[in-house]
């Protein structure tokens, strides 16, 4: 199977999804849309994965790339590819199924337990999110179900933490790719979003005082990555 991923900045890329992906014999391709990237043909992929970043969707006039990449993203779901999107991704796929993308109420960065909706633990993905998860966080905006999806479950911070619509389009506020090597990345190149800390913003040093948790939280993506038939 051919995957293909968008990547936003340099320091966040599909972390520990690169490695399921490679060993389950897929082949991997990208865009670096900070680079000046060209978006591929929607034939040359079976999965198109959308990254994170630490723009927002609508800030076309800073990156001129928001808005084609928008439109690649709703003919790929049109297309029934595929599509999974984390943190700022999951925010382009809620947009573009005309669902309203905005500010979140505390921003929420660390490890926060997600509870899952009564309606996920109905589908395959139970065998992910089943019962009440750790998962690791780092966004300021979130968004409303689009119409037609299931929502995955909520945090105390945040209602909506990702959602299921159809049967080719997945989308994850929150983080279960990230490493401890691609966590101390989003430290050193974000790490003025942990200013002023909060009840929902941890500090580096608590994010990191557990590496164990790390590999729990990877464990958990290649479940999904393995629920999804990937």
């Amino acid at each position: 199977m051919k995957i293909h991923y968008l990547q936003h900045v340099p320091f966040e890329n599909p972390g520990y999804l690169l490695k399921v992906f490679t060993d389950r014999g897929h082949t991997l391709s990208h865009t670096e849309l900070y680079a000046g990237d060209s978006l591929p043909s929607l034939d040359s992929f079976d999965w198109l994965v959308v990254m994170g970043g630490p723009m927002g969707i609508f800030d076309e006039y800073k990156y001129p790339w928001i808005a084609p990449e928008k439109h690649f993203i709703k003919a790929a779901i049109d297309a029934d590819k595929m599509v999974l999107g984390i943190c700022l991704g999951a925010q382009f796929i809620a947009h573009v199924l005309g669902a309203r993308v905005f500010a979140n109420t505390h921003r929420e960065i660390g490890w926060f337990d997600i509870t899952p909706s009564a309606e996920i633990r109905s589908t395959p993905l139970a065998r992910v999110f089943a019962e009440p998860m750790p998962a690791f966080h780092w966004h300021g905006d979130t968004f409303e179900i689009p119409e037609g999806a299931i929502p995955i479950g909520s945090t105390a911070a945040c209602e909506n933490q990702g959602f299921v619509f159809e049967d080719n389009v997945l989308a994850l506020q929150f983080h279960l790719e990230t490493t401890e090597k691609s966590a101390r990345a989003l430290i050193e190149n974000c790490g003025s979003d942990l200013e002023p800390s909060s009840e929902y913003v941890q500090s580096a040093a608590e994010m990191l005082s557990v590496p164990e948790r790390f590999a729990r939280l990877n464990q958990s993506a290649q479940r999904l990555i393995e629920v999804l038939g990937g």
